[in-house]
């Protein structure tokens, strides 16, 4: 009750015209229906507003489309690009005749994961953190349809660029070809964007916030501070959010896809992990980088399961045109300390209570809620098994001969083998109820109408192979 009176109080206390309510669908996007600020009263606060679910894909047959949004009150902000003052309230979606949380409803699952561990002798919480890379074009053109197909991307850093007319004139500066990585202006055209972007998130309580130049043309990279694992989902939709907002006020796009430059290095969501029991950081002991056994069977955890990881992970036909084999990409399910070049990366740490891992082989395309659920389940499967990691890759692994590479385990190769593991391999998930049989099987079904529709579109590659035959 004490949060509905807050919450009632700050509609009236900050002028809000306009109470948008949001959630997450099972492919990871944003949804949401909006209540004039007048008409919000306690039962709307309390029990939320019903919805199609049907409308959602995914989630309900139209025969029991019925659903409800439900209002999570500790999640709020004013949304900073609305016309009229507008009060957005993340929600969860719940059945409106039990009341429980929807199983097919990704934050639900989020919530339950928490809620589970948080009942575990070996840690009670979880802290996640996220390094987001995207990329930024200035004019975007896609046509598809039947007897058509292409796409065109442009910006004022890509590599075409530099003979492009600008007004008033071409600036000339551009990162150096293979030398992106923390280039500074001029060279990076994107800084004040980001800047901007971090400003807002900062001003949204995202806590520290770090943004540089990604190692492509055209790409950026946004961090922020360590929170639990459905704050920091929440706060990735948030930034995915105000990241296309700030982008187009720019006049350009921003875009989350894995790979959409053939020539230039993909976007992943590093994704770090480190387990809580009261203040004690589980992840921190003695053995190999000062990590505690538990800490190496979580990391077992998820090399074990790490292709039925992929379907949540890396959850789109163009993820794996970023995860190719034998790229400069973390293909091979190995871990070390310090090494980027590592699937599972565990960073310099000066205290215990720094410890953690980094998962390097997500990529932003990812639904936040249902990737740092299946990482965490997949990690405490290694701890209640008592897995080995085997020994540490303290290499470059891109640099491996193909006789040393042969017998390490790998990701998927498609979106089709990472949905086949999750099929064989999804028991994990299903303890303490955190992740249900329905909600995977509508989510595997909802991702191979996904690869359908891309085997089914002939596409400008094949015309260049094909076409004179």
């Amino acid at each position: 009750m004490a949060e509905v009176e807050a919450v009632l109080e700050r509609i009236g206390r900050e002028g809000v015209r306009m109470v948008d309510l949001r959630f997450t669908d099972l492919g990871g996007r944003w949804r949401h229906t909006t209540i004039d600020a007048a008409s919000v009263d306690r039962e709307i606060l309390e029990h939320g507003l019903m919805i199609d679910g049907s409308a959602v894909p995914g989630w309900r047959e139209v025969s029991e489309a019925d659903l409800l949004v439900r209002p999570d009150l500790s999640a709020t902000f004013l949304d900073p690009f609305a016309a009229q003052p507008t009060l957005v309230i993340l929600c969860d979606a719940a059945d409106p005749a039990a009341g429980t949380g929807y199983e097919r409803d990704p934050r639900s699952a989020a919530a339950r994961a928490e809620a589970w561990l948080a009942r575990q002798r070996i840690a009670d919480r979880v802290t996640v953190g996220a390094e987001l890379f995207f990329f930024l074009f200035d004019d975007v053109r896609v046509e598809l349809g039947s007897s058509a197909a292409g796409f065109r991307l442009s910006g004022s850093e890509g590599r075409a660029a530099g003979a492009q007319p600008y007004h008033p004139g071409n600036p000339g500066h551009r990162p150096h070809p293979g030398a992106a990585q923390l280039a500074l202006p001029p060279a990076d055209h994107m800084s004040d964007i980001r800047a901007e972007l971090a400003s807002i998130l900062v001003s949204l309580g995202f806590g520290r916030v770090q943004h540089d130049h990604g190692a492509a043309t055209l790409q950026n990279r946004m961090t922020f501070a360590a929170s639990g694992l459905l704050a920091t989902a929440d706060r990735v939709q948030i930034l995915k959010y105000c990241a296309h907002q700030v982008a187009a006020s720019y006049g350009k796009s921003a875009t989350f896809m894995p790979r959409p430059l053939a020539d230039e290095p993909g976007s992943g969501l590093a994704v770090h992990q480190a387990l809580w029991r009261g203040d004690r950081p589980v992840f921190a002991g003695q053995g190999y980088a000062d990590l505690s056994p538990t800490c190496l069977s979580f990391i077992a955890g998820i090399i074990q399961h790490g292709r039925a990881l992929n379907a949540f992970t890396n959850p789109t036909t163009n993820s794996y045109k970023r995860l190719r084999h034998g790229a400069e990409e973390p293909t091979l399910l190995t871990y070390a300390a310090h090494n980027r070049s590592a699937a599972i990366r565990i960073p310099y740490a000066a205290r215990p209570e720094r410890k953690r891992i980094e998962v390097r082989f997500p990529d932003p395309s990812a639904n936040p809620y249902l990737a740092f659920t299946a990482i965490l389940m997949a990690g405490l499967d290694g701890i209640e098994r008592k897995l080995e990691p085997g020994d540490a890759m303290d290499r470059n692994v891109y640099d491996l001969r193909p006789e040393e590479v042969q017998d390490l385990p790998t990701v998927a190769r498609s979106l089709d083998e990472a949905l086949a593991a999750l099929e064989e391999d999804h028991e994990f998930l299903l303890a303490g109820e955190v992740m249900s049989a329905d909600l995977i099987r509508a989510y595997i079904a909802l991702k191979r109408r996904e690869i359908e529709l891309v085997d089914t579109t002939p596409h400008p590659v094949e015309f260049q192979l094909y076409y004179g035959l």
